[in-house]
């Protein structure tokens, strides 16, 4: 029988620490007590000491005259103990699909109720318009879009060069190489300019929402402005979603001129001038093109950065949780884009845009 009294917290459980192990170890292969009758406090140390105490006694310990309090953070600390041995993680069964499965669903009613109190924020936005502060737009702002475009100038002349010169080479055999500035020009205004854009979000913006967002929950800062009175919705989730659909336009603007830019150099070493490859793009790409890219631009950037926000507000505990929630909203976002770009691809055909 090992018997306690006084408090047993994180500071007095050094000095029994080794005596109490050492007395569990020796005492192996027989019953093991713990009196806790004359313990005035116990808090999470204490039943992590006491839950150590049965881990090098190698068996479950009867404990006696613990109050409901001390009960309950050993339990506690007894689970924690039997997922962790010597600091090693517990081993993860291998997921099945109907795991799967029920993970997926469980996410629909989680992310109808974001969307719920977006739209709840938005309309209540004229009455608690102070919490929208512009500093924090103009700063999501700049973080998400005039940070990101030498990126996005870089990849676009690049996708530009590339798509120039892999569809010159084939069409040269039917001296078609003209028609390569039609179609480069018409696949970044309508689906690769808007898409590659919403990609570079949701690598570099959407998971950087996720970690903010995470981190202040983990920190309890959520919690606190709650308690002030403010609403997270309206203070955090709105400016980024304000900030990523007021950048997505000039983005996707900013990577289709680059990507014309490449697509004009390629063809330029391919001895066309640069008034018939302007008056080409000039003659096929209508405004229709470029708008609906626009309006697609729009629309992937509220999802990448509702997606974000919602990984961030789902953070869990642990040290974990951050990169898990910048992980989910990363390819929380780039599915989503993918997926919102096949429903637009249908509708626009079906509109005949």
């Amino acid at each position: 029988m090992l018997a306690f009294a006084g408090r047993l917290d994180t500071e007095s459980i050094g000095a029994l620490w080794r005596p109490a192990i050492r007395a569990a170890e020796q005492a192996r292969g027989s019953k093991l007590v713990l009196d806790l009758s004359e313990v005035s406090f116990c808090d999470v140390g204490g039943a992590s000491f006491l839950a150590a105490i049965e881990t090098a006694h190698g068996e479950a310990a009867e404990t006696v005259g613990s109050d409901q309090r001390a009960t309950a953070l050993l339990r506690r600390a007894r689970t924690a103990a039997r997922s962790v041995r010597r600091g090693a993680p517990a081993p993860t069964a291998a997921w099945t699909l109907a795991d799967l499965a029920h993970a997926v669903l469980g996410l629909i009613p989680a992310s109808i109720g974001f969307i719920g109190e977006a739209a709840v924020a938005v309309v209540r936005l004229p009455v608690r318009h102070r919490m929208l502060r512009l500093p924090d737009l103009l700063r999501y702002i700049d973080a998400a879009g005039l940070r990101s475009l030498p990126l996005l100038v870089m990849l676009g002349f690049l996708i530009g060069m590339i798509l120039a010169f892999q569809s010159a080479v084939p069409m040269r055999r039917f001296g078609a190489d003209i028609f390569v500035a039609n179609l480069v020009a018409i696949s970044l205004m309508r689906e690769l300019g808007p898409l590659l854009a919403a990609v570079i979000l949701a690598g570099r913006t959407g998971s950087a929402f996720a970690a903010e967002i995470g981190t202040m929950k983990v920190n309890e800062e959520l919690d606190a402005l709650k308690t002030m009175g403010l609403d997270p919705m309206t203070m955090l989730v709105l400016p980024r979603m304000f900030a990523a659909m007021l950048v997505m336009p000039v983005m996707t603007l900013t990577l289709d001129i680059a990507g014309l830019l490449g697509m004009a150099t390629v063809m330029r070493g391919f001895g066309y001038p640069f008034v018939a490859i302007a008056r080409q793009v000039q003659v096929w790409v209508s405004s229709a093109d470029l708008y609906g890219g626009l309006f697609k631009a729009v629309c992937f950037g509220m999802a990448v950065a509702a997606i974000g926000c919602r990984a961030g507000l789902g953070t869990g505990v642990g040290p974990r949780a951050v990169g898990q929630s910048a992980t989910a909203a990363v390819v929380g976002g780039i599915v989503a884009t993918v997926a919102l770009d096949g429903v637009f691809a249908l509708i626009f055909y079906r509109l005949k845009l």
